[in-house]
């Protein structure tokens, strides 16, 4: 199979490749979702794009998790956003959760809620409940490369698809372009 983005030399429908993902991401990949086995030290976005593709730069999505605190009770949610772009923890997201204060979630946090490991974080198999805000962008883009849930490998999957996510909502405004 080839994959509609990127120059990888092993993609196969993620249905098929349950073995390579975490539990929570393997019960929720669907037949949209292409997963393209990669260099796990090359997971991060610079280096993934330099290895395959810079057409990957543009179609590429972080998924983060957050989270909000409104006095003792804290909230935790995803978003997702392009690589390309910063979001906007402070603003939309802390308005989005009605907490007094949004941050990024420590890592730990993130790992041990989600199930899967850091730096391979996605929106796909999130737990149950989580809200998913997803950037306006996001959704309209017709193919983004997201993590697997782990560091080796990713998957590609349209934008439409990723906003139709359990918990998601799509909001302008998420992310803004790095300068």
């Amino acid at each position: 199979m080839r994959a509609p983005i990127g120059t990888f030399e092993d993609a196969q429908p993620a249905t098929e490749r349950l073995g390579l993902l975490p539990a929570p991401v393997a019960a929720a990949v669907t037949a949209e979702m292409i997963h393209v086995d990669t260099d796990p030290a090359k997971a991060d976005t610079a280096d993934f794009v330099a290895t395959y593709g810079e057409d990957l730069k543009d179609a590429s999505a972080n998924c983060v998790v957050v989270a909000g605190k409104r006095g003792s009770d804290v909230t935790l949610a995803a978003c997702l956003v392009l690589a390309t772009t910063r979001l906007d923890v402070n603003g939309t997201v802390r308005r989005h959760l009605g907490v007094r204060k949004a941050s990024f979630a420590p890592m730990e946090t993130a790992v041990s809620e989600t199930g899967m490991e850091y730096g391979g974080i996605t929106p796909v198999g999130l737990p149950a409940g989580w809200p998913l805000l997803v950037d306006s962008a996001v959704a309209e883009a017709p193919y983004l490369v997201v993590g697997s849930g782990a560091r080796r490998g990713k998957l590609i999957v349209p934008g439409k698809v990723l906003a139709a996510l359990p918990g998601a909502v799509v909001l302008e405004g998420l992310a803004t372009p790095v300068a």
